[in-house]
């Protein structure tokens, strides 16, 4: 199994294949607009725009797990949208945790565990992975996303 196995639905409710990113790195992350880490879009934003050009493509997946989301898709990327400037393609609301896990958080979770084990412990965990679609780090939620910058460079670089 690969990451280009998964299918993911944009808020729009457009599913696509994630191998449409195949020798793209990527940023995936699960995210949550009323959450104290939030500030993090602006970040995540910054990584894209900078990056974009040479192929990252950053994934958002909201998710109410924590609580901390509004209640739909399209509510939730439209306060990406106008809150922070949000220019990177976000998804439909989704577990990250428990029986009802969404597939690709498992598979996320079990290439890369965290400190928790293979549990997501709260929102804006990050996951990095390369062009040839390993997860290659897991960064935890309260890390300011352009602490990965010198290993996204080294991804971009290979």
């Amino acid at each position: 199994m690969s990451i280009y196995d998964f299918t993911a639905t944009l808020e729009d409710g457009t599913t696509y294949s994630l191998a449409k990113y195949r020798g793209r790195p990527m940023i995936i992350v699960n995210t949550a607009t009323k959450c104290g880490f939030a500030p993090q879009f602006e970040s995540l934003e910054k990584l894209y725009q900078t990056y974009k050009d040479q192929g990252l493509i950053v994934l958002g997946f909201p998710s109410d797990q924590f609580h901390q989301e509004l209640d739909s898709s399209t509510a939730a990327a439209e306060a990406c949208r106008t809150t922070w400037g949000v220019t990177f393609p976000m998804h439909e609301l989704l577990k990250v945790n428990g029986p009802d896990t969404d597939p690709l958080f498992a598979y996320l979770k079990q290439a890369a565990p965290g400190a928790m084990g293979t549990s997501v412990k709260w929102n804006f965990t990050k996951f990095l992975v390369d062009k040839a679609g390993n997860v290659v780090a897991r960064v935890a939620p309260k890390t300011d996303p352009l602490k990965m910058v010198p290993e996204l460079e080294r991804v971009l670089a290979e």
